[in-house]
Order: structure tokens, then C-alpha cells, then sequence
């Protein structure tokens, strides 16, 4: 089974690839950090399961690539791997078609079992992201507002242009605009 990795840390990279180098079946055709790459890699390779970060190299947007790929190659399995907890990912992420999600909190079996159950085509999405300590509170403590800031400073925006970007959608939430 072709297998493509595309996430931008390499050290997690390094360390999704030991998963596949101990597991008989897989062979790791690319191993990259962006997403944009990966979509140019399945318009000239066929690939059979691509684990997709969220967020890649230069902020490239993996559930976009996701939806690209799946035009060019919509046989091949994508799994969602993020450790993003943000319940917005976990639905961007179903409607950009990916098969599967798998939190990279979770343990190395975990991930090959939902490899194994999305090759077999069951799609795996868990219920909710999972708790995980932010500081001194847990995510589940964090109202829908406040994830909303967090998730644009986690883009990289400024304070002054997340807040925009807020009352901006607020609006467009009230005034239907």
C-alpha cells in the first residue's frame, strides 16, 4: 500500500514514518511537509492512504488539499491528523471528505488501528476532540467565542485583526450578511 505523509513537523513526520517502517503492507511513497505539494505528488503518483496535518508548511490549509485531492484521486484514503481540539475541525474535516481523523495525542496503535479500519472502508471521526490542558483550565471550559480567538491566534493573526475577523462574523451571524 503506497503511502503519503504530509505534515510540516519533523520530528511528528519522522515519527509517523517509524509507524509504516514497522508494519508489513506499507510502503511510504512521499514524505513532505505541505500540502500543496501533496495535491502536485497525487497529479502525478497514485497514493493509497495520505495522512493530511490541518495546518502545513507556511500555513498551507490541509482540509483544502483534502477536498482537491479527493477531485483528483477520489479512491485514495485520507486520514486527518491534527492535534488541533477545536470541534470545527473535527466537521470542516468530514466535509472536506476525508475518510478518517485521528488526534496525534493518541497512541501509536490507535493510529494504525484507524489506518486498518479506514483501508477496510469504515470512516472513523471520534465524537469530540479530546480534553486536553490549555494553562491552568481545560478545553472544555472554553466557550465557543473563546476557542473562535484561540483558533485565530493559532493562524498566526494578530490580536487587533482576530478580533475583526470576530465581529466581523458576528455580524454576518446577526445580520445575516
Amino acid at each position: 500500500m503506497r503511502v503519503m505523509i504530509v505534515e510540516d513537523q519533523t520530528m511528528i513526520r519522522s515519527l509517523l514514518e517509524s509507524y509504516f517502517r514497522v508494519e508489513d503492507g506499507y510502503r511510504i511513497t512521499a514524505s513532505i511537509p505541505g500540502a500543496k505539494q501533496a495535491v502536485e505528488v497525487c497529479r502525478t503518483s497514485s497514493v493509497d492512504l495520505i495522512l493530511m496535518d490541518v495546518q502545513t508548511e507556511n500555513r498551507e490549509n490541509g482540509l483544502t488539499a483534502v477536498r482537491q485531492i479527493k477531485a483528483i484521486q477520489p479512491k485514495s484514503k485520507i486520514i486527518v491528523v491534527t492535534s488541533l481540539i477545536d470541534c470545527a475541525v473535527l466537521d470542516e474535516a468530514k466535509r472536506a471528505g476525508a475518510d478518517s481523523l485521528w488526534y496525534k495525542d493518541s497512541m501509536q496503535k490507535r493510529l494504525m488501528d484507524v489506518v486498518r479500519q479506514t483501508m477496510a472502508g469504515e470512516h472513523i471521526f471520534p465524537d469530540a476532540p479530546p480534553t486536553v490542558e490549555i494553562g491552568m483550565a481545560k478545553s472544555t471550559e472554553f466557550t465557543k467565542t473563546e476557542l473562535k480567538v484561540l483558533r485565530h491566534l493559532l493562524r498566526g493573526l494578530s490580536y487587533t485583526r482576530s478580533v475583526i475577523n470576530i465581529i466581523v462574523s458576528i455580524e454576518a451571524e446577526f445580520f445575516g450578511g
